[in-house]
């Protein structure tokens, strides 16, 4: 666990990979010290997949390191670095190379700290405040896609057999990211983990974990430990982060309603 500080934010931080009780290589990469958290998930039935996702989190390394607030150009810039790389890799094998990107880089927008949370793939980010919690990405997935259109619901995802189908990913014809502006609330925690984590524990349990087990690190390790008791069929990667002071008041009317977020669809695209 570390404790940073990050433009007046401080956090409390801990990540966690394991590669599972199935898969011989782990192929998720994570980047946890700020102010750019990232968690990539090497596309499982592709070559390298551990070299794509340690791609995409080199490409935000370079770009997005320090202890200042991140900058919307360089999350974009990041992102069409790992597409690149991504690339890159693909071409020196036979059936191509991709990766998801998920993640939350602290930014300022009009004055104010925020989260400029963005995904592509099927990675996450969580939201919990007080024993609430918000799921603030979106799957670019197939089962995710058929749910949005209204030819299925939730409750039949568990059961579909291509609900993992990944529609969008890093070094894929389609790389598009899409993004939301979160602001930094104190006492919230964000949680980041690749599918290995919810694909085996339902959110309900994730949401108990989250508010029940204290610290980031111990958080950390009940949630992999829980993953691999249910399983541990894929790849695990957790990260949570703790905002200790310096965000808005939880219980200030700017972190409620439709105020809590805002899409920027249209601003980073990879």
């Amino acid at each position: 666990m570390s404790a940073l500080a990050l433009a007046g934010i401080q956090l409390s931080v801990a990540a966690l990979t394991d590669p599972g009780l199935k898969r011989p290589v782990n192929e998720d990469s994570f980047m946890a010290d700020g102010p750019a958290f990232v968690v990539a998930d090497g596309m499982g039935g592709y070559e390298r997949g551990d070299l794509a996702s340690a791609a995409v989190v080199a490409a935000f390394r370079e770009r997005l390191a320090g202890d200042k607030f991140g900058e919307f150009a360089e999350v974009h810039a990041a992102l069409l670095d790992a597409d690149d790389r991504v690339a890159e890799i693909a071409e020196g094998t036979t059936r191509g190379a991709g990766s998801t990107a998920t993640g939350a880089v602290l930014v300022q927008y009009e004055g104010r700290p925020f989260w400029l949370v963005f995904n592509v793939g099927d990675s996450r980010v969580y939201r919990h405040l007080g024993s609430e919690l918000e799921q603030l990405t979106v799957d670019h997935s197939l089962g995710r896609e058929l749910v949005d259109a209204g030819e299925m619901v939730v409750e039949d995802l568990a059961t579909f057999k291509d609900r993992n189908v990944i529609t969008r990913a890093i070094g894929a014809s389609d790389s598009l990211a899409d993004s939301w502006l979160v602001p930094v609330v104190n006492g919230e925690r964000l949680l980041l983990c690749s599918d290995g984590l919810y694909g085996e524990v339902d959110d309900e349990s994730i949401r108990a974990a989250l508010t029940l087990n204290g610290r980031p690190e111990s958080v950390a390790a009940v949630l992999v430990d829980k993953a691999k008791a249910h399983g541990g069929r894929d790849n695990i990667t957790v990260v949570v982060i703790d905002v200790v002071s310096g965000g808005v008041d939880a219980r200030g009317e700017f972190t409620t309603g439709t105020g809590s977020s805002m899409a920027l669809d249209d601003t980073l695209q990879s």
